[in-house]
């Protein structure tokens, strides 16, 4: 009988990919929180995959979901949430939950996170690989909505590009609270807070 081959890397070797993500990748490029790039440096990026992905997990390119919807690149992410100033008293919405990547990461350095997600399957996925957060919660619903019921928040992270900001995210915010997104202007997305 022919053995089959295992295409996933060894953890010794993830771990090695996702030190070369930092280095070549973060730091170059405008992450210059230490708290954001520690935490990125000891999140695990495969485990929010599809396992067939594992081997890409670190790569600077979006990465597959669910059909339309991608995991960021790893620069867009730890630029976002070093743009967002983050303090480890902060209260924070998260607006694309997606499969649980930042809101892990966001969960080693805030007090707390609401993660917001609209795909059923993604919340699944999420709520799994959050599992042991126990400062981190995953909601389903529109992302628009944001989640009323948990505001104010110090912080919202819309985890994507956007055209035009929902109106009632603002609203949500508490005084002096800070919007990190990057908004879509004529085909460009630019970093925005």
């Amino acid at each position: 009988m022919q053995k089959t081959a295992n295409l996933r890397p060894s953890a010794d070797h993830l771990e090695a990919m996702r030190f070369a993500m930092v280095d070549s990748q973060l730091r170059p490029n405008a992450v210059s929180d230490p708290r954001v790039i520690a935490a990125m440096a000891s999140v695990a990026r495969e485990l929010f995959l599809d396992e067939s992905l594992a081997a890409v997990a670190y790569a600077d390119v979006k990465l597959p979901l669910t059909p339309g919807r991608f995991m960021n690149l790893p620069v867009a992410t730890g630029r976002l949430l070093t743009a967002a100033a983050l303090r480890d008293t902060d209260k924070v919405l998260l607006i694309g939950a997606a499969g649980g990547y930042t809101a892990a990461v966001l969960a080693r350095i805030v007090a707390s996170a609401v993660a917001v997600e609209c795909d059923a399957n993604l919340v699944r996925t999420a709520r799994q690989a959050l599992a042991a957060a126990t400062n981190v919660t995953v909601v389903e619903g529109p992302l628009a909505a944001g989640h009323v019921a948990a505001a104010p928040y110090d912080v919202i992270v819309v985890d994507g590009a956007i055209e035009q900001l929902p109106p009632g995210l603002v609203d949500q915010l508490g005084v002096d609270g800070r919007l990190v997104t990057g908004l879509i202007d004529r085909g460009v997305c630019r970093l925005s807070v």
